[in-house]
């Protein structure tokens, strides 16, 4: 296993964050966790616009709003 740690960026095994990218993930998760709720709330409703609206949010928390400001920082 010795020879896996010299590919480890840290001797502590976790990675460092580098560059800009020094946003809270408070927002993305709560967004998130909105989305999986109101997702399963419209499964159990049967409402196809509520399941679409908490897949929308899901997408936006975790894949466009982190790659905006990835690009825009």
């Amino acid at each position: 296993m010795h020879w896996l740690a010299q590919f480890l960026p840290n001797p502590d095994g976790s990675p460092s964050q580098g560059g800009d990218f020094r946003i809270s993930p408070t927002p993305f998760l709560i967004m998130l966790g909105v989305g999986f709720l109101l997702g399963v709330i419209g499964h159990v409703n049967k409402s196809k616009s509520l399941v679409a609206v908490g897949v929308g949010l899901v997408f936006l928390a975790t894949v466009v709003i982190p790659l905006y400001l990835a690009i825009t920082r």
